[in-house]
Formats: C-alpha cells, structure tokens, sequence
C-alpha cells in the first residue's frame, strides 16, 4: 500500500557520506520537529536525475529556505558512495542532503517501488517528491512512469 499525504513517514535507516565516511541517518529523528522538502529519483546519474532534477533543487535551495524549509533531502536505491559522488558532482553540498536507500528499504515500506529490470537496475524508487512535517506527509507528488513534472523544484515551491 502506497503512503499518503497526512501519514507519518516509516521508520529506516538511510546512509550519507561525511567527512568522516559514511554514516547512518535515522528517518526518526532525522524528519522531527523540521519542514523536509524529500525527493526520490530512480538513480544517481542517471539522464533526467543528473540534467534536471537535482540540479533544479541545488538552483533553488535558498528559495525552499525562505518558505520555511529546513532542508532539502534527495533520495535513490543507490549506495552511499555513489550517493556521496552524485552530490559532489552536482554541487549538493551544503543545499542538498544525500540520503542512500541502498537495499530500497525505504521506498519499499512507502510503496514507490518501482522495476527498473528492463533497464539493468532491479528494484528502485518511483520519481517522487513530498513536503514532510514533523515526519507527516503534508504533500505527495508521484510521477507517472517516465515523467518529470510534480516532483519538481518548482512544482514543490509552488506547493510550500
């Protein structure tokens, strides 16, 4: 069953890289008492991911602050490390939190799953975006398979 909008989020554990090597992020306390514009991409470097989509987010970061985003949060069935180079080569550092999903846990207890077999990638996460609050889904944007439009920076800052 798929997660919606006034549902509290799961509970997992993502992985993020720091300068001190990866480290574990517990979605718990990670969303608590904060505002997280959340977005799920496919897969790192991926085309529309790495032309598009963080880059849209990484361009308007301080405008998501603004209208009172605590932070910005892309996720993907993607490993730490792959993570972690996908944000420094995007230039997320400071705008963008690189949360890895790597076993897919995550998108799995939302119910965004998607099969990306066709494409040699297995079991990944739908396009989405959502507004959590305080761990709460206030907004749920899932794309139509091969699309790019409500999970946008800028449909997210229209909805904020």
């Amino acid at each position: 069953m798929t997660i919606s909008k006034g549902e509290r989020l799961p509970s997992a554990t993502f992985m993020t890289m720091t300068d001190n090597g990866p480290e574990p992020v517990v979605s718990d306390d990670y969303f608590a008492g904060r505002t997280v514009a959340l977005f799920s991409v496919p897969g790192a470097f991926t085309p529309t991911c790495s032309a598009r989509h963080l880059p849209g987010f990484v361009e308007k970061a301080q405008a998501f602050k603004a209208r009172g985003v605590d932070e910005i949060a892309c996720t993907a069935v993607n490993d730490v490390f792959v993570m972690g180079a996908w944000g420094k080569s995007a230039n997320a550092d400071g705008a963008v939190t690189m949360l890895a999903d790597g076993n897919g846990d995550f998108v799995e207890a939302l119910g965004l799953t998607m099969d990306g077999s066709k494409f040699g990638m297995g079991s990944r996460g739908q396009r989405f975006s959502m507004i959590v609050r305080d761990g709460v889904v206030d907004e749920l944007n899932v794309e139509a398979p091969g699309d790019y439009k409500l999970s946008s920076a800028d449909h997210m800052l229209d909805q904020l």
